[in-house]
């Protein structure tokens, strides 16, 4: 099958290379253009591009995939299917009717829920038992197309956005080759979305990170691997911010008398804290201007005592 490949980051890059192990003919790789990073400000290819040239296949990098130019140029290729992954950019309708079989999306939740930008990362807050890969139809909308073929996969008490993401982009590849497999047997059939099932994962962003101890100790454990390893869950401590990078919830821990936030003990190898609902155990972490550390090691540089209260500062806050 003759394919047109449009993706960014590792996400697709590991779809990318199952098509390509799979036998299929990639004529041309669509990714965003190279972005300058660091303080060199040196342009660094995305990880799409980085597997295109490794295989010789073309690589475009339109600023605007709508425009005539992008267009046409997509329209040389003469591809039997369009295959999207985490591309960047919104398709026009014609770009998605231009090959005969149509543009396929690998979206990484299990449709209905979870349409948009963080699909991974609010399955794990949210508490999702279970994720997975949908292959989908693409039309004009976001996420909206039928749906094609699912993989699942359960998601752990220790899986943090990361190790999740991982393993997302692994089934990805698997449920791309096998649902083109299906296709060309004639064998997938298209199945509606139920609207009412569905809600909408906006793009994360660094604030939303802050701890609110308030909540229960289950939703701030859900919070932290979900922000792990980017953007991060934090919080402060004496005016500095204070990233958490693992933690435990301990749910039935009694907090009454104490305010959310408040440190309850400091053990050799963690830090108990108080939510509001149980407590969550602090493993990891990370005090502004030093390197992310075991509790333990943490504790031998900063003194921590019973009492004090965790609170993000004013400018941290959302």
């Amino acid at each position: 099958m003759r394919i047109v490949f449009m993706g960014t980051p590792d996400f697709a890059a590991g779809a990318l290379e199952a098509l390509i192990k799979a036998g299929h003919e990639i004529a041309a790789v669509v990714t965003q253009p190279d972005k300058a990073k660091g303080r060199s400000k040196e342009p660094i290819p995305s990880p799409v591009k980085v597997c295109a040239l490794k295989h010789d296949i073309p690589v475009l990098q339109p600023k605007r995939i709508k425009t005539p130019e992008a267009v046409e140029e997509l329209r040389s290729y003469g591809a039997d299917i369009f295959i999207v992954a985490a591309y960047g950019q919104i398709l026009s309708q014609e770009i998605l009717d231009m090959p005969p079989l149509g543009s396929l999306n690998i979206h990484g939740s299990l449709l209905p829920k979870y349409r948009g930008a963080s699909p991974i990362q609010r399955a794990i807050i949210d508490g999702e038992e279970k994720t997975g890969i949908t292959i989908m139809q693409m039309d004009a909308g976001i996420d909206t197309g039928d749906m094609l073929y699912k993989k699942e996969t359960k998601i752990g008490p220790e899986d943090d956005f990361e190790t999740l993401h991982d393993r997302l982009t692994l089934l990805g590849g698997e449920a791309v080759v096998e649902a083109l497999t299906l296709l060309e047997q004639g064998k997938l059939k298209p199945e509606k979305q139920d609207e009412s099932q569905s809600c909408y994962a906006p793009l994360i962003s660094k604030e939303m990170g802050v701890i609110d101890f308030s909540r229960p100790a289950i939703s701030i454990d859900r919070l932290i691997r979900g922000m792990t390893p980017w953007p991060s869950a934090y919080t402060g401590l004496r005016g500095k911010q204070l990233k958490i990078w693992k933690a435990v919830p301990e749910t039935q821990r009694d907090v009454s008398g104490h305010v959310p936030g408040e440190i309850l003990s400091v053990e050799k190898d963690s830090v108990i804290v108080a939510a509001g609902e149980g407590a969550i155990r602090l493993l990891e972490l990370q005090i502004e201007g030093k390197k992310r550390m075991p509790a333990h090691d943490f504790l031998l540089g900063v003194r921590l005592e019973p009492g004090e209260v965790l609170e993000a500062p004013e400018e941290g806050r959302p």
